[in-house]
């Protein structure tokens, strides 16, 4: 049997696409930057400030919480999300040492 797409790229790179998979949704990105601004736990209030269904947004803040980026606590009927600060550093870091690579450009791209 062959390899997978996945197989042929390093862990590395598998795990900088899936960040890049999952922070690729402007939903997700409106939702880090409410949680960013309230500077708190965001508990049930994100359909009133996104015009989302509740249904979507959970699906959101689902793929935000399978990459470890937002963490929750459930309590009865209250579901509270916040950024978690170790792994937005473990991201951070990832798309900084892939953005500040040196790109030279050839004069074949002018």
């Amino acid at each position: 049997m062959g390899l997978t797409k996945s197989e042929i790229f390093t862990d590395d790179q598998n795990k900088l696409a899936s960040l890049f998979k999952a922070l690729g949704h402007p939903a997700r990105i409106a939702i880090l930057q409410h949680i960013i601004h309230q500077k708190a736990c965001i508990c049930n209030d994100l359909v009133d400030e996104l015009g989302l269904a509740q249904a979507t947004i959970s699906q959101h803040l689902t793929a935000l919480k399978n990459i470890g980026i937002i963490q929750g606590t459930i309590a009865g009927k209250s579901v509270c999300y916040c950024i978690n600060e170790q792994t937005w550093k473990e991201i951070q870091a990832e798309f900084n040492a892939l953005f500040s690579q040196d790109v030279k450009v050839n004069t074949c791209c002018s």
